[in-house]
C-alpha cells in the first residue's frame, strides 16, 4: 500500500491524512469545495509544527509529510488510492451517499473504510455492490496523538479486508481493537452515557461546568472533564452518536439531553465554532495549498 484516499477534510480527515503521511504513505484528501481544504491545510501545518516543537518529529520528516499530502476537489483523484477512508460528517444519509459514489468509482479490490463513530457498518455497506470490502476504521481525536483505532467488520466484510485494515493501522502507528458491528461500537458504548450524564447534571444545576470538569479531572484522573471533552469532540458529533445509539437500543442513557439538542440547534458546537459549554478563540483560516 502506497496511497490512501480520504474523503472529508475536517478535523478527523485532516488528522488521518497527517498520520498517513508521517508513516511514509501518500494521502489524497478530497472535498468538493475549496474552503474545507484550506482549513485542512492549516490544521495539518499547525499540527506538524507542534510535533516538531515538542520533539516528536524532525523538521525534515515534517516537510516530507507535508509534501506527501495532496488536497483536491476532484473525486476522480481517489482512483490513485489503494485504500479509501470516509471521514465526512456523522450523518447516516450523507455517509451512505458517499459510499454509493465511492463504490461506483473505485475498483472492487480497493478497501472502503468509514471513520464513523456510531453508524452500523452493515448499513453503510448495504449501499454498495461490494459489501465485502467495507468496514469501520474508527480513529480518535486528535488522530496524530491518540493511539487507538477501532476496527469494525460488517456482516459481510471479508476477513482478508479486516486483516489488511489491522496491518494498515499498525503501519500508521495505531493499536487496533476489534468491535462487533453495533451502534457506538466499544469505546462510545462506555463514553456516551458518561458524557450524557455530565450534560444532564449541568442542566439540572447540580454544579458549575468548571466543578463538573474538575471533579472528573482531579478526582478520577481524566485528562479533561466531560464538558470540555464534549466541546473537543463537537456537540453535533456527540448528538449524532447519541441519536444513533438511542435509535438502535432505546436506552435512556443514550438519549440526547435537551440542553445538548438546543446547543446544536443554536450552532454552539464546541471548539470548532468557538462556542460550546465554554468559549474559544476563533480559528484562523490559512491559504489553500
Amino acid at each position: 500500500m502506497r496511497t490512501v484516499g480520504i474523503v472529508g477534510a475536517g478535523m478527523m480527515g485532516s488528522g488521518i491524512a497527517e498520520a498517513v503521511a508521517v508513516a511514509g504513505l501518500r494521502a489524497i484528501v478530497y472535498e468538493p469545495e475549496r474552503p474545507p481544504l484550506e482549513r485542512s491545510c492549516e490544521r495539518i501545518e499547525a499540527s506538524l509544527q507542534k510535533a516538531v516543537a515538542r520533539g516528536k518529529l524532525q523538521h525534515d520528516a515534517a516537510a516530507d509529510a507535508r509534501d506527501a499530502i495532496d488536497h483536491t476537489t476532484h473525486i476522480e483523484d481517489l482512483l490513485a488510492a489503494e485504500f479509501v477512508i470516509e471521514a465526512v460528517t456523522e450523518h447516516e444519509v450523507i455517509k451512505t451517499s458517499v459510499f454509493r459514489k465511492l463504490d461506483a468509482l473505485i475498483g472492487p479490490d480497493v478497501i472502503l473504510a468509514s471513520n464513523t463513530s456510531s453508524i452500523p457498518i452493515t448499513t453503510l455497506a448495504a449501499a454498495t455492490e461490494h459489501p465485502e470490502r467495507v468496514l469501520g476504521l474508527h480513529f480518535f481525536s486528535p488522530v496524530p496523538v491518540m493511539g487507538l483505532v477501532e476496527i469494525v467488520p460488517g456482516l459481510q466484510t471479508s476477513e482478508d479486508v479486516v486483516v489488511a485494515a489491522e496491518e494498515f493501522a499498525r503501519r500508521v502507528g495505531k493499536h487496533a481493537i476489534r468491535s462487533k458491528d453495533r451502534a457506538g461500537f466499544l469505546v462510545n458504548a462506555l463514553l456516551i452515557p458518561y458524557l450524557v450524564a455530565a450534560v444532564r447534571l449541568y442542566d439540572d444545576g447540580l454544579a458549575t461546568r468548571e466543578d463538573i470538569d474538575d471533579g472528573m479531572r482531579l478526582g478520577c484522573g481524566h485528562p479533561m472533564g466531560p464538558l470540555t471533552l464534549c466541546d473537543f469532540i463537537g456537540l453535533d458529533v456527540v448528538h449524532g452518536i447519541c441519536t444513533s445509539m438511542y435509535d438502535e437500543f432505546r436506552r435512556d442513557e443514550y438519549s440526547p439531553p435537551p440542553l445538548l439538542c438546543r446547543m446544536v440547534s443554536a450552532g454552539r458546537l464546541g471548539r470548532k465554532t468557538g462556542h460550546g459549554f465554554y468559549d474559544y478563540a476563533p480559528l484562523r483560516v490559512g491559504a489553500f495549498a
